[in-house]
């Protein structure tokens, strides 16, 4: 079943994002149509520590929050007075960080006396799959791949989330990162590793493709990373050098098709006929490419983010914000950042968040 954009007009909502490493606001239309995206991206700040340093993180929030949001609106073409909703991550992410936003966002609905929701940074990232592609099917499996996540969901046309895999260890996108590390590509590790696979053999080494237990539709990828590391142990820093290329193209392939075979497994079985797939782990070009080449196979609908909406980013929240006041959900202002919140469905539920039904106007 389809579900085409909501008709009801509930007014410009604004969407602030500051989860990790980027400060990020955006602006919708009632009708959920992008007025704005605006992101601030700290990798000059944390690229020489090879990751992201959360004071530092929390720092650069407080000084670009304000800013950001202020040329969001300005870009929208929107004054304060035309703001209707302001939608927040709340959770999870890095607690100071998270911190930053949620005070700012909960100042800006109590001087303007306008509703705050507070939504999951999982539920924004799933609600990018409908910003350009509002009649995607809403019963569909959603992987969510990036730096901190990778989960398989079975999400519904109500607006539900069943969670059906997650990894076990660490996430694609760290694995991504840690092999660039390794290679000595840099960071962050996933743009890196994917122009560099593209000069490359995928076949040059037999990577391991992680099976948790049979039948399971868990990831792992602690096993990839120390093969990679095993394997250029007994290499010489001129050896890794020259198979760069080849090493990143085998190592990004392993990852790629762990993603794609659980990802279809899921489709299976769920017995869904649409997979969408979100986060920053879903700009790899290799993973859109075999994505694409199985969805085309299998007769299954394929729903890939355009890619300033893989990363963080505001718009997502805003989106998902939206869909949570069509249902009538709002967040009390003495709401709580949740950083170890995992799920969408504890962040709409959960007894922390304090959610109440928005007024009937």
């Amino acid at each position: 079943m389809t579900t085409p954009r909501a008709t009801t007009v509930l007014g410009p909502i604004l969407g602030i994002e500051t989860s990790c490493d980027e400060t990020a606001a955006a602006v919708l239309d009632g009708t959920g149509r992008v007025l704005a995206n605006v992101i601030s991206s700290q990798q000059a700040v944390h690229e020489r520590f090879g990751g992201v340093v959360p004071e530092l993180a929390s720092r650069a929030h407080i000084q670009n929050v304000d800013p950001v949001v202020r040329l969001a609106l300005e870009d929208a073409g929107l004054g304060w007075q035309d703001l209707k909703t302001i939608a927040v991550t709340q959770g999870p992410g890095l607690a100071g960080a998270l911190l930053v936003g949620l005070s700012y966002a909960k100042s800006l609905a109590y001087a303007l006396g306008i509703p705050l929701v507070g939504v999951s940074h999982l539920e924004g990232h799933i609600a990018s799959a409908w910003i350009d592609r509002p009649t995607f099917p809403r019963t569909c499996v959603v992987l969510i791949a990036s730096g901190g996540h990778t989960h398989l969901f079975h999400a519904d046309d109500a607006g539900g989330f069943r969670l059906m895999g997650r990894t076990i260890d660490d996430a694609a996108g760290e694995a991504f990162d840690k092999g660039a590390q390794m290679l000595g590509l840099g960071y962050p590790g996933g743009p890196l590793i994917d122009a560099a696979a593209r000069k490359g053999r995928s076949t040059a080494v037999r990577f391991p493709r992680s099976r948790v237990r049979t039948g399971e539709l868990d990831f792992s990828f602690s096993g990839l990373k120390t093969a990679l590391l095993y394997h250029i142990q007994n290499m010489t820093p001129t050896a890794i050098t020259e198979q760069q290329a080849d090493l990143a193209a085998a190592y990004q392939e392993a990852i790629v098709d762990v993603l794609v075979r659980q990802s279809f497994a899921a489709v299976e079985r769920a017995g869904v006929s649409a997979l969408a797939v979100v986060g920053g782990v879903s700009a790899n070009s290799r993973l859109r490419t075999k994505l694409t080449e199985r969805a085309a196979k299998e007769g299954i609908e394929l729903g890939l983010p355009a890619l300033s909406y893989c990363t963080d980013n505001a718009a997502m929240i805003a989106a998902a914000g939206q869909r949570a006041l069509l249902l009538g959900q709002v967040t009390a202002l003495d709401c709580e950042a949740l950083p170890d919140c995992a799920l969408p469905s504890a962040a709409r539920s959960g007894t922390n968040n304090r959610r109440r039904h928005a007024p009937r106007t």
